[in-house]
C-alpha cells in the first residue's frame, strides 16, 4: 500500500485547481463580455457568412416554368425552385471577386456538363498570363465536377475543388458551389431553367 505525503496532496490540489482555471477561462471571458473576444467573433463571422434567408420566388420570377435559380451576390447564396414548387434548395456560393467581374440580370441554362474542362477567357489570360491555356476534367479543374453553362458567354454555375472559396468573393465571374451541391443542382435543372443574378 502506497502512502501519500502531505506535499503530494498539495501538488495534486494545485494541478487540479490550475487545470480547472484554464478550462474555465474562455467561459469567464465570455461572461465578462470581453469586447476583444466579441470583436474577433463578430468580424470573422461577418466576413465569411452567407445570409441564409429563405425567399419566395414570386418577387423575382413571373412563373416557375422549367424551374428557377436566384443567385444573390450580396448574400452569397443560390436559391432553386422546381417548376411544380415541390423542391426548394438554398446553397452557399462563391461570387465574383469584384463588381466589375459581376454580371447581373436574367439568363438561363443552355448546357450541362459533368466533368467539365476549362480554358481561361481572353480577359483572364491578360490578367494572369501564367495560367494554363487548358485544364482537362479532374481535381485541378477550377469548374469542379459539374458545370451549368449560361446563355451569357463565359458565365457558369459550377463546382469547385477548393472549398475555401465558398462563402467568399473569390471567382472571376462565375457562381461556385461545393461539388456535392452542384451535383444535386445539376440533377434538378436542365436547359431552359431560368437564372437571375441580383
Amino acid at each position: 500500500m502506497t502512502q501519500t505525503t502531505p506535499g503530494a496532496l498539495k501538488r495534486r490540489a494545485f494541478i487540479a485547481g490550475a487545470a480547472s482555471t484554464m478550462l474555465a477561462a474562455p467561459a469567464i471571458a465570455q461572461q465578462a463580455g470581453s469586447t476583444e473576444f466579441r470583436r474577433t467573433i463578430d468580424s470573422s463571422t461577418r466576413r465569411n457568412a452567407s445570409s441564409f434567408r429563405t425567399y419566395s420566388w414570386q418577387p423575382f420570377f413571373d412563373t416557375l416554368t422549367n424551374g428557377a435559380i436566384l443567385c444573390d451576390v450580396t448574400s452569397r447564396a443560390l436559391h432553386f425552385w422546381s417548376e411544380d414548387e415541390s423542391v426548394y434548395k438554398l446553397y452557399p456560393t462563391s461570387v465574383p471577386q469584384t463588381d466589375d467581374l459581376t454580371r447581373k440580370g436574367r439568363t438561363e441554362i443552355i448546357r450541362k456538363v459533368e466533368g467539365p474542362s476549362w480554358a481561361p477567357t481572353p480577359d483572364m489570360r491578360k490578367r494572369n498570363p501564367e495560367w494554363p491555356e487548358f485544364v482537362p476534367p479532374g481535381p485541378d479543374n477550377p469548374l469542379g465536377t459539374h458545370a451549368l453553362y449560361l446563355s451569357w458567354q463565359y458565365y457558369r454555375i459550377h463546382g469547385t475543388h477548393d472549398t475555401r472559396k465558398i462563402g467568399r468573393r473569390s471567382s472571376n465571374g462565375c457562381i461556385g458551389l461545393y461539388n456535392h451541391h452542384i451535383a444535386e443542382l445539376y440533377s434538378l435543372t436542365g436547359p431552359g431553367t431560368q437564372v437571375l443574378l441580383i
